[in-house]
Parts: structure tokens; C-alpha cells; sequence
């Protein structure tokens, strides 16, 4: 099996992680190795490049494809998942790095492999797990969830419009018998939304499924704790860039590099700092690096993706 994975923002990001051949970075989203072959073939021999992925089918492919390079600088493939990032470097005797990448959401080969039910546009049973190894899955979430916690997420997740008939069409239909496939749920969201609504914009269960997704592999929570123990595990100058594919995401990544950018949050009528926080980055892009019409062309994936970089001072 290949993966055929095309990095986002590939040029970009290597050049706002400002690599320095001695330097030891972090991919914390692996996948089909795109990213980190690219950092390593900039590093030297005392270069390190550590790539981290949940996904088993990513790391034994992104091995196969890091043996086949002629590489000067040491690697390191850890199945894991990137929340774990003090762990894996306090493993590794390499607490501070001089960069971190982050290519959110679901890898292009997670979609194309239809046996794991991430597409909506394949048959299979209801799955969606990153990381195989843990039992919770999509099954769980349409076929047990309450029709409240149904609706938050689509809701939220989704940012679906007919998130409530959505919720409550599949209540009604495992109450008939358990939603199995992929098919099937589709087939529930196609009747939930209005015929009208569904002429018009992206197929009318990419939200759904973009939902359940996110709550199977707890995708936002990850980010948040990723972002808050980041920081602290750069060098002076080391940068953080994080692309994102979702509105959430995106605004979440933002949010944290304006709090870790502020120097004191007392209030304006303390005569003294009370609080001690002391500014940790400075936010490099003031607006989000997107692609440009070159990249878009061939590569339409790329099209809602935003790179958000911040530097450690």
C-alpha cells in the first residue's frame, strides 16, 4: 500500500520553521511522511526529525518511505498520539526542540481506504478510529448517543444547519434497527435535510461525518492540550506552526497564540502585576498563510487550509 498524500502548504511550512541543519523538529501529524522527509532532507547529521502519528497504517508506510531516503540526519517514528508530546520527548532525552508541525484532520489515504468509514462516499462499516487500537468508534456515537449530545456535536463539529432533524432522524431510524454503514447513515442525513438545502452546497453529509469524526478521535481536544504544553517544550526562537482545515481548529489556534502572547492579564486598575504571566511567543503571521493558486490547482484539498506560526522568545 502507498499513500498517496500531498503535503499542504509544504513550501510554506518549511520556510516559516526557519530550519537550521543542527536543529530537532517535530511532525506531530505524520501521515504519509510528506512533511517530515522534507524537514529531514534540510537537517545534517546532527539534525533530528521526530515524527509522531496515532495511525498504525502511517507509521509502518511513513517508515518504509524514511529507510528509502539517502538521509544524513537522524529520525525517530513514534506511534502515539501528539497530546503526548511531553512524554515522547522526555522519552526521547530531548525535552526542547526548535520546531513543531501540525497538519490537522483526516490524511487523504484515511479517506481513500474505504474499509475505515471515514468517506461518505464509500460503503463500510461505521468506524473512523485514527488510531485502530482504541474500541471507541463511530458505531458508538450514532448508535448510542442521545439525541441531545447527537445534535451538540453535529451541531458544533459539524457547524450543520439542520443539525436537530439530523439528530433526530437517526434516533428514529436505530430505534428500527442499528445504524451499520456508511450507506446507511447517509441515507439518514439525505432524508433529514430539506431536498432544497441539499441542491445546494457540498454533499449533504460532510458535515455529519466531519462531526462524528472529530468526536471519535477527540480531535479539538487533542489540539488544546497539544497547544498547551507546546510552548514549553521549544527553545528560544523555536517556532509552532499548525495548519488547520476547520473553522474550530482554526480558532483555537488563534485564541492560544493571543494568550501566550499577552504579558500580564491583570486588570487595568492593579497598580502592580499580580498574575505573573510573562509573554512566551510572538505570533509570526499576523493573518493565516494560505495557498495560492498554483497549489489550489492541483491540489483542491489545500483550498480551506491555514497556516498559523508563532515563535518562542
Amino acid at each position: 500500500m502507498s499513500l498517496n498524500h500531498e503535503s499542504v502548504l509544504l513550501s510554506e511550512s518549511l520556510q516559516y520553521l526557519n530550519i537550521k541543519p543542527s536543529g530537532i523538529y517535530v511532525d506531530g501529524t505524520l501521515g504519509g511522511a510528506g512533511h517530515t522527509s522534507a524537514i529531514a532532507q534540510q537537517l545534517g547529521e546532527e539534525g533530528l526529525i521526530i515524527g509522531i502519528d496515532r495511525d498504525e497504517v502511517a507509521i509502518q508506510e511513513a517508515s518504509k518511505k524514511m529507510k528509502g531516503l539517502n538521509l544524513s540526519c537522524r529520525y525517530e517514528i513514534i506511534h502515539d498520539e501528539f497530546a503526548n508530546i511531553k512524554h515522547i520527548l522526555n522519552e526521547l532525552s530531548e525535552p526542547l526542540v526548535d520546531g513543531i508541525l501540525l497538519d490537522l484532520g483526516v490524511s487523504s489515504f484515511q479517506l481513500d481506504e474505504g474499509s475505515r468509514g471515514f468517506s461518505y462516499m464509500q460503503n463500510a462499516s461505521l468506524d473512523m478510529r485514527m488510531d485502530q487500537r482504541q474500541s471507541f468508534n463511530a458505531s458508538d456515537v450514532v448508535n448510542q448517543y442521545s439525541e441531545e449530545k447527537l445534535h451538540q456535536i453535529i451541531k458544533e463539529y459539524g457547524e450543520e444547519k439542520w443539525a436537530k432533524r439530523v439528530a433526530s432522524f437517526i434516533v428514529e431510524s436505530r430505534q428500527r434497527a442499528p445504524v451499520e454503514t456508511s450507506f446507511e447513515l447517509v441515507e439518514i442525513i439525505k432524508n433529514a435535510i430539506p431536498a432544497k438545502a441539499r441542491r445546494e452546497g457540498p454533499h449533504p453529509a460532510k458535515r455529519t461525518f466531519q462531526a462524528i469524526r472529530m468526536e471519535v478521535n477527540q480531535e479539538l481536544q487533542q489540539i488544546k492540550s497539544l497547544l498547551m504544553t507546546a510552548i514549553d517544550h521549544l527553545k528560544p526562537g523555536g517556532r509552532l506552526c499548525v495548519i488547520s482545515f476547520h473553522s474550530l481548529e482554526d480558532r483555537m489556534v488563534k485564541s492560544a497564540y493571543k494568550e501566550f502572547q499577552k504579558d500580564c492579564v491583570c486588570p487595568v486598575e492593579f497598580p502592580e502585576c499580580k498574575c505573573q504571566q510573562k509573554q512566551q511567543i510572538k505570533i509570526i503571521t499576523r493573518k493565516p498563510i494560505v495557498s495560492g493558486e498554483g497549489e489550489l490547482a492541483h491540489n483542491p484539498r489545500a483550498r480551506s487550509a491555514k497556516l498559523r506560526v508563532a515563535e518562542k522568545i
